[in-house]
């Protein structure tokens, strides 16, 4: 997380003519894209770019550039690839998606799971399909509130539910880049991918890539499940977006035989070699997670997760969530007074609808000062309670928590995290490096469990080596191939 702010961000959608013919395998064909078009994407470009940590400045944003390019002017939507805006996001979740005018969005951490240029093709050429078929207006421009935007927009939109959840969502999630990454039903999913796959097969690229594309998301969503110690209800952005994976991984498998590209360009060694010291995983300017532990060198402030809890970093809140509870730690504007603070932050999470919260009361958490408050809220699903921590770190900085939790259940379940709250010490802030990918080439000797030695974790390093390299169980290395590796 960071201290950004966010913007209203609207979204509008390209309109297509569907050819009414019975084949099986027939596809719509896009209308080029109008000037209205290019407005409506140039106008969200900025907001989307805040939202998502800005434009990843490594080498691998040109390369990403010019594949998006190349496999994007397939669709029908231009004949210029100059047309086509690709961009390369610094995120550490696995998410692509596009938008009118061109704009077509894939972040660093996905682009790291891929392993050649036409995984890559197949997933810009995926979304590019989204909205050459306005997909995103046939599903009638749903508001649910997506992705890990500012103060509680996930968890009251989850937890909360029903009326109160929907508008305390709304008010918060409304800032964020939401509508461009909202969920597809499954028949629209599958249409993209026969979109996709036939972008391959144009551009030159072996379809097969869109299988193994698939296989790979399906391996990392149910890693990312175990290491978080559940059972999928946690899975990144591009997995809550692109439902099943798994299920379309044979689909695809067909769908690549019927458009006639198996066996065609993969370019892995390019790739590989573009890839080359590309970040993994959480940018110290955003803060890091390891295991339960939370560190952000910048802000020099350090929490933990409760025991069973998952956090997810995203550019301006880190989300904690649990079956007894779930809360986002953010920042804002502080002129040091807690008890404003929090009347603050309660104000931003109710927007018009006022939230009637307790005493704001004062203690003492590791040397910092705290105050907190707590509200009752009637929700679809039963009561529940709001409470806000805030912590001082200066005169002119400040952070907090937002949880909430079912009425009449413990609080407790927040108590170690709210007292782990602690300033980092400068040896401490010196320590936390990024993780990056290395690409090595397997010498005589090496095995899967030599290399996952090397990763850069103290565990699942064997589970995610085989991932990040689309290795299934099982499967063996030979001298001469290239893998990746996570270092720092």
């Amino acid at each position: 997380m960071n201290k950004k702010a966010l913007v209203l961000l609207g979204v509008a959608f390209f309109s297509v003519a569907a050819k009414k013919n019975k084949d099986p395998n027939a596809l719509p064909a896009a209308q080029a894209m109008t000037a209205g078009d290019k407005a409506t994407g140039g106008k969200a470009h900025p907001q989307i770019l805040a939202e998502y940590g800005g434009l990843y400045a490594g080498p691998q944003a040109a390369y990403v550039t010019r594949v998006g390019q190349k496999i994007s002017v397939q669709s029908g939507l231009s004949n210029a690839q100059g047309d086509f805006t690709v961009s390369l996001l610094n995120s550490p979740v696995n998410n692509a998606f596009a938008i009118p005018g061109g704009y077509i969005y894939v972040t660093r951490e996905l682009l790291a799971l891929m392993n050649n240029e036409a995984e890559l093709a197949s997933v810009l050429g995926h979304e590019t399909g989204h909205v050459a078929a306005r997909h995103a207006k046939k599903r009638n421009d749903r508001a649910t509130v997506g992705g890990l935007g500012t103060m509680a927009a996930t968890i009251l939109g989850s937890v909360l539910g029903g009326d109160t959840g929907a508008k305390l969502g709304q008010q918060i999630g409304g800032n964020i880049a939401q509508r461009a990454v909202l969920g597809f039903s499954r028949a629209q999913e599958y249409q993209a991918d026969d979109l996709g796959v036939s972008y391959l097969a144009k551009a030159g690229y072996d379809t097969m890539a869109s299988s193994t594309m698939l296989a790979s998301l399906a391996a990392q969503t149910e890693l990312d499940a175990r290491i978080q110690g559940q059972t999928g209800n946690s899975v990144p952005a591009w997995a809550s977006t692109h439902p099943d994976p798994a299920s379309r991984v044979a689909r695809a498998a067909q769908k690549a035989v019927a458009f006639g590209g198996t066996g065609k360009a993969t370019n892995r060694d390019a790739f590989l070699t573009a890839l080359e010291g590309v970040m993994y995983d959480d940018d110290p300017k955003q803060g890091v997670i390891d295991g339960n532990l939370f560190r952000h060198p910048d802000l020099k402030l350090a929490f933990s997760a409760p025991a069973g809890f998952a956090m997810s970093n995203g550019t301006d809140a880190v989300t904690i969530s649990g079956s007894g509870g779930q809360a986002q730690f953010g920042g804002a504007a502080y002129n040091g007074n807690l008890s404003s603070y929090v009347a603050a932050v309660f104000k931003a999470v109710g927007g018009q609808n006022s939230i009637n919260f307790g005493e704001v009361r004062t203690t003492d958490v590791n040397g910092l000062k705290m105050g907190y408050a707590s509200a009752s809220a009637s929700t679809q699903s039963g009561p529940v309670v709001v409470t806000v921590y805030a912590y001082e770190f200066s005169p002119t900085a400040a952070y907090h928590f937002l949880t909430i939790t079912p009425a009449g259940a413990s609080t407790d379940v927040f108590a170690p995290m709210i007292r782990s709250m602690r300033r980092l010490s400068a040896d401490e802030t010196a320590a936390i490096k990024p993780r990056k990918i290395h690409v090595v080439t397997v010498k005589s000797g090496d095995t899967v469990a030599s290399l996952a030695a090397k990763m850069a974790y103290s565990d699942f390093r064997e589970d995610r080596f085989r991932v990040l390299n689309g290795l299934t169980a099982g499967a063996t290395v030979k001298a001469g191939q290239k893998v990746k590796l996570v270092i720092y």
